[in-house]
């Protein structure tokens, strides 16, 4: 079993930016969901789980080396896939996956090529492994990304908003994918996406300005909000109108109308019925207390 332990991590950059503020986990096997918009630290933190980059303070432990201290342990331990693959435009597949294992220090070259074998039949490649990646649809670049990270048997994996710009099928071949995965290692996938977190993650965190504002088991973060949670369909045109006199979490298209929802201690208005929550519920809950917990 495999063990990270992030201790009162912060990053204050040599601008003044404060991009991760007291940032504490413990995250073992399995995937964990990292949830958080655009500037909420998640980049940093990433950045930092992979070395690039010292925090201002704290402590990062994976399975008990301290990672600051002994950057090369943890870089050998680590697979990332980022949310942009570049590729050589007319390397093969196997080809690419040679060359990246030799720079993961794989040099036998028997045991390469076994280990890239495996991994292009794991990632349902193998016949399409003397094409140039470059002609690979998103969902099959994103699969070969896979491949390449788990290069060398790596123990824990960041992926990096990993279904972006995917059909609904390539996600789903994707989520069962890393969810095999997750099974042996750690793996943090970072995203804004909450239907992934949704899928694929027992345990989640939320980020916001650089502070962990939530974190847990997605359903036991949802008892909050059961029996609190109410839903109404309207004309698009009566958006601005609600939105005006509600407190609105989402909204979301639904057969050519808007179905809003409202987190209330009680029946909000007419019209209004009660729902279960829903991951993206607490997520946009938890970032509105937050924006008022700062003002």
């Amino acid at each position: 079993m495999n063990r990270l332990q992030v201790t009162g991590l912060s990053k204050t950059y040599a601008n003044g930016f404060q991009a991760l503020n007291d940032v504490s986990l413990d995250i073992s096997n399995g995937i964990f969901g990292l949830l958080g918009p655009n500037g909420a630290g998640k980049s940093s933190f990433m950045r930092t789980l992979a070395t690039l980059q010292a925090p201002s303070n704290g402590e990062v432990l994976f399975n008990g080396v301290d990672i600051m201290t002994n950057p090369q342990y943890m870089r050998a331990q680590l697979g990332y896939l980022p949310q942009d693959f570049g590729v050589y435009p007319r390397m093969s597949a196997f080809d690419l996956l040679q060359h990246l294992a030799i720079l993961k220090g794989l040099h036998q070259s028997k045991a390469r090529t076994a280990q890239i074998n495996s991994l292009l039949h794991h990632t349902n490649l193998y016949e399409v492994r003397h094409k140039a990646v470059a002609t690979f649809s998103g969902g099959m670049k994103q699969r070969f990304g896979v491949a390449q990270a788990l290069l060398g048997d790596p123990k824990l994996i960041i992926v990096d908003e990993p279904t972006a710009g995917l059909d609904p099928s390539e996600r789903n071949k994707f989520h069962f994918l890393l969810s095999e995965i997750g099974e042996q290692v750690i793996v943090i996938l970072s995203t804004h996406i909450v239907h992934d977190v949704k899928e694929l993650c027992p345990q989640m965190a939320i980020l916001a300005g650089g502070k962990l504002v939530a974190q847990g088991a997605p359903r036991h973060l949802l008892a909050n909000l059961q029996g609190r949670t109410f839903s109404k369909l309207i004309p698009k045109d009566q958006l601005q109108q609600h939105q005006a006199m509600f407190p609105i979490v989402s909204s979301r298209l639904k057969s050519g109308m808007i179905e809003i929802h409202v987190i209330a201690d009680y029946l909000p208005g007419d019209g209004f019925a009660l729902v279960e929550a829903d991951l993206e519920d607490l997520y946009f809950q938890t970032l509105r207390d937050h924006q008022t917990a700062e003002v």
